[in-house]
């Protein structure tokens, strides 16, 4: 590990501001529908602390309502349990309050159970996650598959297996080696490959599984490995070694093994951080559109090793004493810290398929802020807003993508949906023909004057305000009813109390019943 690090990593962020390209799914094509509220315990375990995995079941809840929101979710409980269970998906709701109340509750279809039996032993701090698929190969039944690792693991210990969707009878198979890789980069998030995209650049490979561990044990950025384990066997042996892998994305080299990956600062995510902390992951498409995108919290400012408060905890001693709580949990922290999506092109993974670039290459396109969606958004670093976004799922067939917000109020955990339109630009309301629509501000980034521009399609009570990266609201712009039509307004770089801000990075947010836009503003220092 290192000594403590130092950088303005926000400063990447600028290279986020870019316009769509052609075959890419872009922040701009995501619609935020809402969410839903976790069901009360079952079977010995409960939805505390949990939302380290989830998986979409297309074949879920068939005696369903026809409500838009077809197919049933498997995910992971408590986080001391690692128990999993099935639960139907209730209609999303927007609660511009950020009232739980006003939230629907899923129902649980099948009640908690271990389906791994225990074979990974008792984890601490552990890491998980589930796939759906379909038979596979020669296989008869659909599978759940699933990997489990904890945070420390100072061997090369198995993390993958399988088992049918039956949660009381799930004939279990595993636990299998992934490869020669260490458990740091190979046992986190897993998900589905679409065939589209497997067929002609990993044949028979329809799962990703990767992880990103902090501190660079796993490498400066989060991996991505294809692999197909019916074609290991049908199921691999207890403890057999996965052989059928292709690495897409790991920003260093494994040597043989060694628990940890070698890095240099050629092979490193841009705006990488050692607090960032990526823990959820799926492949979206959306008609031609495609993206592979991580979900998790982006350390931004400075960063270091030690304690929230800012006291550096040294490689070697003498050690400072430890802060009293809540300040006293050691490990990477930042100046402040976002909820976000980060964006990877296919194409850069089918090059590094083909051998045409190396596994450190790809690099993220854009990002989304879901800041302004979080019931409970962790300004204050000690609330643990680092791991405030667990796993993911998708649903390809009705393009929704569903995130779990972790330890929302007592521990509880929720699910945020958003719908991925790839026919607009804006976000849709629910005007079938038009769209509420914020547009980047212009100049972007400015030095003195820039302007805003909204559109609304019809009448509505809004709230536009600016945000800083801490979260703090800078100026409220607008508050009440506004007319339909094109609206403008003029920001000089100034507070609601007419000081001129500092330079850097800003959050323009536009609220309303069903919208929430938000736009990122660089103001760049003033020069004589």
């Amino acid at each position: 590990m290192k000594q403590k690090c130092v950088q303005r990593a926000s400063t990447i962020l600028i290279l986020c501001f870019q316009t769509s390209f052609a075959q890419r799914i872009n922040p701009e094509n995501f619609e935020y529908r809402g969410a839903f509220k976790l069901p009360a315990g079952s079977n010995g375990s409960n939805w505390e602390y949990s939302g380290y995995g989830m998986t979409f079941y297309p074949g879920g809840d068939a005696g369903g309502p026809n409500d838009g929101y077809p197919g049933s979710i498997f995910a992971i409980g408590h986080d001391h349990h690692q128990m999993v269970s099935e639960i139907n998906i209730p209609v999303p709701v927007i609660s511009p309050g950020k009232s739980i109340d006003e939230l629907n509750t899923a129902q649980t279809l099948q009640a908690f159970q271990d389906i791994t039996h225990g074979m990974f032993g008792e984890l601490e701090i552990p890491r998980a996650d589930l796939a759906y698929l379909p038979a596979q190969g020669t296989q008869t039944t659909d599978k759940l598959y699933f990997c489990w690792g904890q945070h420390f693991q100072f061997e090369f210990f198995p993390s993958h297996g399988a088992c049918d969707l039956n949660l009381s009878n799930p004939q279990t198979s595993g636990p299998w080696f992934f490869g020669n890789f260490t458990n740091y980069v190979t046992n986190d998030y897993l998900f589905e490959i679409p065939a589209a995209w497997a067929d002609p650049h990993v044949p028979g490979a329809r799962l990703a599984s990767g992880r990103f561990r902090d501190g660079g044990w796993g490498g400066h950025g989060p991996t991505l490995f294809a692999f197909d384990p019916w074609n290991d066997g049908q199921p691999p042996a207890e403890n057999g070694t996965l052989a059928s892998i292709t690495p897409l994305l790991l920003y260093g080299i494994q040597e043989p093994g060694v628990i940890e990956i070698s890095t240099s600062d050629a092979m490193k995510m841009n705006g990488y951080s050692e607090a960032d902390e990526w823990s959820g992951g799926a492949w979206l498409t959306a008609g031609e559109n495609s993206a592979v995108a991580f979900v998790g919290t982006k350390g931004l400012g400075n960063f270091w090793y030690g304690f929230s408060n800012g006291v550096v905890w040294p490689f070697e001693g003498p050690y400072p004493p430890v802060p009293e709580f809540p300040y006293d949990d050691r490990g990477w922290w930042s100046d402040s810290i976002q909820a976000q999506i980060i964006f990877f092109d296919p194409a850069d993974f089918a090059a590094v398929a083909r051998g045409e670039k190396q596994t450190f290459n790809p690099q993220p396109y854009a990002h989304l802020n879901l800041d302004p969606v979080l019931f409970a958004p962790g300004f204050d670093l000690w609330d643990y807003k680092r791991y405030s976004l667990g796993a993911c799922c998708f649903d390809r067939e009705n393009s929704l993508l569903y995130i779990f917000e972790r330890q929302v109020v007592d521990g509880a955990s929720l699910i945020h949906t958003w719908f991925i339109n790839s026919n607009i630009s804006g976000v849709q309301t629910k005007s079938k023909n038009h769209s509420t629509i914020l547009r980047q501000n212009h100049p972007n980034p400015f030095s003195h004057l820039t302007k805003i521009e909204y559109q609304l399609p019809q009448p509505a009570q809004i709230e536009l305000s600016l945000w800083d990266v801490r979260g703090r609201k800078v100026l409220q712009f607008f508050t009440g009813m506004q007319s339909t039509g094109l609206h403008q307004i003029m920001w000089t770089g100034k507070d609601s109390n007419g000081i001129s801000v500092t330079s850097g990075i800003y959050f323009l947010q536009l609220r309303g019943s069903d919208f929430n836009l938000t736009k990122k503003i660089v103001l760049l220092p003033e020069y004589n």
